[in-house]
């Protein structure tokens, strides 16, 4: 569902793929239908109208994207993707679309009246991806995923720079970002309600290195054979710091730290050595928690009020004062 409060034009997609289009009136009280868009085969899982463009924008489980004409209501084009898509997301300057879909990918199509150009693909979730958010200003992409992680996706910076945030226990179900104060707000079935601050300078988590053995005692691990017969030493389990990244031991990776900079809000495994080089400043939070004590499935923010609006599975519509947390 879409609402343009410019136009009081309402559209909200349904499961046998249409998608209807309402004006409501003034104190709205009620609703006057105007057209209907055959979008879909199946299921409309987003709709997403641009003011601008007169576009009307949506994607379904049929791996489809579409885009209409919301004037004349034609069909304007289609692409299909690789898996159905839950998050949709448009760039009015560029007239770029993202499109997050449940195979983890996000995929960012070059719009054009009748048209559209595949511009890149790109992959970091280990799960579906459940939102996206962009911010027109910092061109930064965010995306939720099942995989209970965030990442930022620099895409104005042309680094390739992907920051991840993991601060859920379940699947990430929401996004919104206040671009005045710079803070990310992301629900998730675990009732968590984490306001980001995305206002300080972050830092990529490093890449998993490979080993045989511990990169800190050079203990072998259990399936190097050679080594454990040479040095007759009992194979051991590998871990990874995730700090550094080095392959290690249990025994070398005996504590647990935050590091809010790399996204880890709580306590993950890292080596001795990351440990102690861990200060407390770096140690200082950059999120903050709050129980909706709801699965939200649908979030909202009013920056000009300083409210958020949550919707679960409960259905239940709360309304929260972020005012202390969100300024």
């Amino acid at each position: 569902m879409c609402v343009n409060p410019e136009t009081r034009r309402l559209s909200v997609g349904l499961d046998n793929g249409t998608i209807s289009e309402f004006i409501l009136s003034e104190d709205y009280n009620k609703m006057t239908p105007v057209k209907s868009y055959q979008a879909h085969q199946s299921r409309v899982m987003m709709v997403l109208f641009v003011l601008e463009m007169e576009w009307l924008l949506s994607i379904g489980q049929d791996k489809h994207f579409t885009w209409h004409c919301s004037e004349s209501g034609q069909r304007l084009g289609s692409y299909r993707i690789s898996a159905g898509a839950c998050g949709l997301q448009f760039d009015v300057e560029t007239r770029h679309v993202f499109i997050g879909d449940l195979s983890g990918q996000v995929t960012i199509l070059k719009l054009e009246q009748e048209n559209s150009n595949l511009i890149t693909t790109f992959r970091g979730h280990t799960g579906g991806i459940s939102a996206l958010c962009w911010d027109p200003v910092q061109r930064v992409l965010f995306s939720g995923s099942s995989d209970h992680s965030i990442i930022m996706w620099d895409i104005g910076g042309r680094k390739g720079t992907a920051i991840e945030l993991q601060g859920h226990n379940d699947k990430v179900q929401a996004l919104s970002y206040s671009h005045h104060t710079r803070q990310l707000i992301s629900c998730g079935a675990d009732g968590g309600i984490v306001v980001w601050n995305m206002d300080v300078e972050r830092q990529e988590t490093p890449e998993w290195l490979d080993s045989d053995s511990c990169q800190k005692c050079d203990q072998p691990f259990f399936w190097n054979f050679k080594q454990m017969w040479d040095s007759k030493k009992i194979g051991l389990r590998q871990h990874h710091c995730r700090k550094c990244g080095k392959a290690v031991c249990g025994k070398c990776s005996s504590k647990r730290s935050c590091i809010p900079l790399m996204g880890f809000e709580f306590e993950v495994r890292v080596c001795d050595s990351c440990y102690e080089s861990i200060t407390d400043e770096e140690r200082a939070p950059t999120a903050t928690f709050h129980n909706s004590k709801h699965n939200v499935v649908h979030v909202h923010f009013d920056p000009t009020r300083g409210w958020l609006l949550t919707s679960g599975t409960d259905k239940l519509i709360k309304l929260w004062d972020m005012t202390p947390v969100v300024s």
